[in-house]
């Protein structure tokens, strides 16, 4: 790993975390559904869920992070989950 891959990463996971925080501060909640979920390459949970707005349908994924992974249950397929969307651009979303 090279000087400028460890820039590089965090530079990555610093905008993941500034969306993230927008998405707190600004985004609207509604409610989704969970669609299907995968494990993978490198053993990270990802699950997938869509969600409509105004009668358009959203469909998204996320890696769920450790604390989401304690509770397997709340985000197998079919389960209903909260979705935190950007009410400016609604692909902009995250589970709650």
């Amino acid at each position: 790993m090279g000087l400028f891959d460890i820039f590089k990463s965090k530079k990555k996971i610093d905008l993941e975390t500034h969306r993230q925080e927008f998405l707190q501060a600004n985004g609207r909640i509604t409610d989704g559904v969970i669609i299907d979920t995968e494990t993978s390459e490198n053993g990270d949970e990802i699950v997938f869920y869509i969600y409509s707005i105004q009668g358009v349908d959203f469909e998204s994924s996320e890696i769920l992070t450790e604390d989401k992974l304690e509770n397997p249950l709340k985000y197998a397929p079919g389960a209903k989950v909260g979705i935190r969307f950007d009410p400016k651009n609604h692909g902009n979303s995250m589970l709650v």
